[in-house]
């Protein structure tokens, strides 16, 4: 069984990260004007597969929901994922921060 952590924003590296097996998954975003901006996420190639980036996702879009923030998905995994589960598609910016 894998051994998976909590994911944590880590505000001075601009992503939020979940460690499984001793591996660093991250969504990169950059804060602008009242939203997250999601660059980038990585999961490494021995835990694709296994449900850790959409883990990531989740809670990184339950934070910024907490935070009151907006989401604009410049990742194609955040974006997809916010296309699969419409209950969160009230967190994306209608004018994405430029």
């Amino acid at each position: 069984m894998a051994n998976i952590g909590d994911v944590r924003n880590n505000e001075t590296e601009g992503r939020y990260e979940l460690l499984v097996d001793g591996q660093l998954a991250i969504a990169a975003y950059d804060r602008r004007e009242g939203a997250l901006v999601f660059t980038h996420t990585q999961v490494p190639t021995a835990l694709e597969g296994q449900g850790v980036g959409s883990r990531l996702v989740r809670a990184a879009l339950a934070d910024a929901r907490a935070q009151n923030l907006k989401v604009v998905p410049l990742c194609e995994f955040v974006a997809a994922y916010i296309e699969r589960h419409p209950r969160e598609q009230d967190l994306l910016a209608i004018d994405a921060p430029g």
